[in-house]
């Protein structure tokens, strides 16, 4: 059986950039003409997605996956780490959940127990697909874990594979780190790194010049490039060394003075301590009549237009959170004239309790926050799909709705019950069979509050624009002048990207990793036009 040739991108650290080279090797492969998959072993993050089969990997390798133009598969992420907390984390293997352990038992003893489950995941996609491109996951050299690490070199090993290593100049620091990083990985770990790139490169790079050449002399490796700082992507990022900098705890006085009919409608999305899945707020984040911020304070509460509360990993611990912090109540007053949405956890937070009595996030029950006429009780079963529907009511925020339809992947544990006269707020199905529908999320009677359990819901154009329209209606502000086609921003942000990351890295090299002949670069235009045929 013919196997798929393989690269690894490895990382000096978390948050260098592995992800998103990697959805740029995916998409300049794929535009080659080659069949490519991504994979990553082992992943730490609450951002997820729901494959075709139904099951939850990684949210970055959905994103690469549909960089290579081709459907996400449990496959390519065979185990997915949820945190719960600083000491345990869910783990979920090949889509489901698999246990609840600390930190200490997963590395000592769980890893080598999984190890059979990766290789055959990254079997059954090698034998399917003609280049893997494997993620790293934090550092290769982290000496203390290394015993134990199969998403790294191990992994590299096993799929025989080329490395390209890379650092974050961005960060500072990228000379120590990349030369740290090799000096602590053993003789033939270090052989299997075949070059090192410098990622988010901003100025002149003349100035790197000197630098890399001694860099180069130093490890005896080349550099393969310099991968410029590209801003404004609309792609999103694995985890919460995403979400910016710094948390804004309140808009400025120019925003909250502005009275005019044109200015952004203030959207507050409460950052909670088990925030999951917080990719649902990029499409919103990127509109021009929105100012989009996450926000700790009841004094942002005050001064927003629209709350929402999002999915939490751990939905009671963090509805106690909001309790303590007193934002229950800002909410609830801000509820009485205002709108409020509500995501998943942050739906079954809305409504009147929540029920845990098999203890799968918090054992025991708790008051909600009383916005909706729900009950949830949490089970061990999880519900994963991507799933299509239309919106039940008629009207949202007051205003009449032209178009209903819904798009979006379902992630949560938990059974939602509804109180006599309660509406729903949408019909959903599952994949593309419209015939079998099931009640989903519920909305207030004067259709101010609403919540539902559907992630990626403002992704689609048509329902985040009447969305959008609707909330500054009720405001009593002018529609948006302006509206962002959110996919096709994300297809142009791959496109983008990947031209980036094609014209400075030695592909020729890279290509050759895999036994394979580069073509020269190939123009914009055809570029352009082979992208097309890959998102088809």
């Amino acid at each position: 059986m013919t196997r798929a040739r393989a690269i690894m991108v490895l990382g000096t650290g978390s948050h260098v950039g592995k992800s998103l080279l990697t959805a740029a090797l995916c998409r300049i492969f794929a535009q080659h003409g080659y069949r490519v998959a991504p994979f990553k072993s082992q992943n730490m993050s609450l951002n997820s997605a729901a494959t075709f089969e139904g099951l939850e990997i990684g949210r970055a390798q959905a994103l690469q996956a549909e960089a290579a133009g081709v459907a996400a598969s449990v496959h390519m992420n065979p185990i997915l780490i949820k945190p719960s907390g600083d000491q345990s984390s869910q783990v979920i293997v090949r889509g489901k959940i698999w246990g609840r352990v600390t930190a200490a038992d997963y590395h000592r003893r769980r890893i080598e127990e999984l190890l059979p489950i990766v290789r055959e995941s990254y079997d059954y996609l090698a034998s399917r697909f003609d280049v893997i491109i494997l993620e790293g996951a934090g550092s290769p050299a982290e000496i203390n874990l290394k015993q134990h690490d199969i998403a790294n070199m191990r992994m590299a090993e096993l799929a025989d594979a080329g490395c390209l290593l890379v650092g974050d100049i961005d960060r500072g620091g990228v000379f120590a780190s990349l030369l740290g990083t090799l000096e602590l990985l053993d003789p033939e770990e270090r052989e299997r790194v075949r070059g090192f790139a410098i990622n988010k490169f901003r100025g002149d790079v003349t100035l790197l010049e000197s630098g890399i050449r001694m860099m180069e002399g130093r490890v005896n490796k080349p550099c393969l490039g310099v991968v410029p700082y590209l801003p404004s992507l609309v792609l999103e990022e694995e985890d919460s060394l995403g979400l910016p900098p710094t948390i804004q705890t309140k808009w400025s006085v120019e925003q909250t003075a502005n009275s005019s009919a044109n200015r952004a409608l203030r959207i507050a999305v409460i950052l909670l301590p088990s925030f999951s899945n917080f990719t649902d707020f990029d499409s919103l984040r990127a509109e021009p009549s929105v100012s989009l911020l996450f926000c700790r304070t009841a004094e942002a509460i005050a001064q927003a237009d629209v709350i929402i509360l999002p999915g939490s990993k751990q939905t009671v611990d963090d509805l106690l959170w909001m309790k303590e912090a007193g934002l229950d109540i800002a909410l609830q007053q801000h509820a009485h004239t205002s709108l409020v949405v509500g995501i998943c956890g942050g739906m079954q937070m809305l409504g009147k309790a929540i029920s845990d009595p098999s203890g799968m996030e918090h054992s025991g029950s708790v008051a909600g926050l009383g916005l909706l006429p729900i009950h949830t009780i949490m089970q061990s079963e999880k519900v994963t799909r991507n799933t299509r529907g239309e919106m039940a009511a008629e009207v949202l925020f007051g205003q009449q709705l032209t178009q209903k339809g819904l798009a979006g992947y379902e992630i949560h544990i938990g059974h939602t019950d509804y109180e006599v006269g309660a509406k729903h707020f949408s019909n959903l199905a599952c994949g593309t069979d419209l015939s079998n529908t099931s009640r989903d999320g519920c909305i207030s009677s004067d259709t101010r509050i609403f919540g539902t359990y559907l992630h990626g819901i403002f992704e689609e154009d048509s329902f985040r624009h009447q969305f959008l329209s609707a909330a500054r209606a009720f405001h009593r502000l002018s529609p948006p002048r302006d509206v962002n086609p959110w996919k096709q921003l994300r297809e142009g942000s791959l496109n983008r990207l990947a031209h980036a990351v094609e014209s400075a890295l030695d592909m020729r090299a890279i290509f050759s990793w895999a036994g394979l002949t580069y073509d020269p670069p190939l123009s914009e235009d055809t570029l352009s036009l082979r992208s097309s045929s890959v998102a088809r």
